[in-house]
């Protein structure tokens, strides 16, 4: 097919790739502007921009779809069917009814269950025990539209939202590849009301850590936000991210580091912290971050 390609993050990669890998032909690629990024605060094209420009693809990353001359433009590229993936913009009905298909959306999630922007981070802080990919056909909602291909996947006891979300781009890859393959034959599956939940946004306000939760809770926070914006508490008047954790034996005062390999008290049971990260350092494994600066067993979190 001849496709218009709409992403941004290193989410979307793989997907243009693997639509590359399945003969389709890309019209174009939209993606969002390039933002200052780095010490300099230079310019830094998006991950989907760099490897569209590898690949020889038209780039476009207009900062709206809302203008006549935008919609013409995207209108004049004469595609079969437009693929978006975590692309960043609301498509106006002009551009979703421009490719002779339709528009088709791959989101991180079991419609309609985590409608919204954060869906692999919610799936986890939730304690889901699985979640998946949905092939969508869009319309003007906020991610209402029929589902034509589901594809579902356990969510590990101590997968982090990193690990979850490179898992997920390979399935929605594989999904999206599979869907334009039989497009023809797929029956759209209308989302039931029933279990409708909005995964909102991440706010950092939300990341500090919280020792009297139950270990249960604090153990899916800290996985959930892992890496951005990464849990956090605080451990000698230093700022410190919590990037892995599991669920451990042990009870204390909340926040109390119960030993030597950094086992913390909550307000039910305990959790292992396994990878941490200190201010203007790089992420290390619990027992490494030890040695470069020991947490004692008594310490309060």
């Amino acid at each position: 097919m001849r496709v218009i390609f709409m992403g941004t993050p290193e989410f979307s990669v793989p997907v243009l790739d693997a639509l590359v890998d399945a003969g389709h032909q890309i019209a174009a690629v939209y993606c969002q502007p390039p933002r200052p990024a780095g010490r300099g605060k230079k310019d830094r094209p998006t991950p989907v921009h760099a490897r569209a420009a590898e690949l020889g693809f038209i780039v476009r990353h207009p900062v709206s779809l809302k203008g006549a001359e935008e919609q013409a433009e995207f209108a004049a590229l004469n595609a079969d069917i437009a693929v978006v993936v975590a692309y960043g913009l609301i498509l106006p009905q002009a551009v979703l009814d421009a490719p002779a298909k339709g528009c088709l959306n791959i989101h991180a999630s079991l419609l309609p269950r985590w409608r919204g922007a954060a869906p692999i981070h919610r799936a986890i802080m939730a304690g889901d025990a699985e979640t998946g990919v949905c092939i969508m056909q869009m319309e003007a909602g906020l991610d209402t539209g029929p589902v034509l291909l589901r594809s579902k996947t356990p969510i590990g006891a101590e997968e982090t939202t990193a690990e979850l979300h490179d898992r997920l781009s390979v399935i929605g890859s594989n999904a999206i590849v599979e869907a334009l393959a039989t497009l023809d034959t797929l029956v759209p599956e209308v989302q039931p009301e029933e279990g409708e939940t909005y995964a909102e946004k991440i706010d950092k306000s939300e990341a500090r850590v919280d020792w009297s939760a139950p270990a249960v809770d604090v153990d899916r926070k800290i996985r959930g936000l892992s890496p951005f914006p990464g849990g956090w508490c605080e451990i000698e008047g230093q700022r410190v991210k919590v990037l892995a954790s599991r669920l451990a034996e042990g009870q204390g005062t909340p926040g109390e580091v119960l030993d030597d390999a950094l086992t913390v008290a909550c307000g039910e049971g305990a959790v292992s912290l396994l990878r941490l990260q200190r201010a203007g350092k790089g992420a290390q494994d619990a027992d490494v971050f030890q040695r470069g600066f020991p947490v004692a067993k008594g310490t309060q979190l």
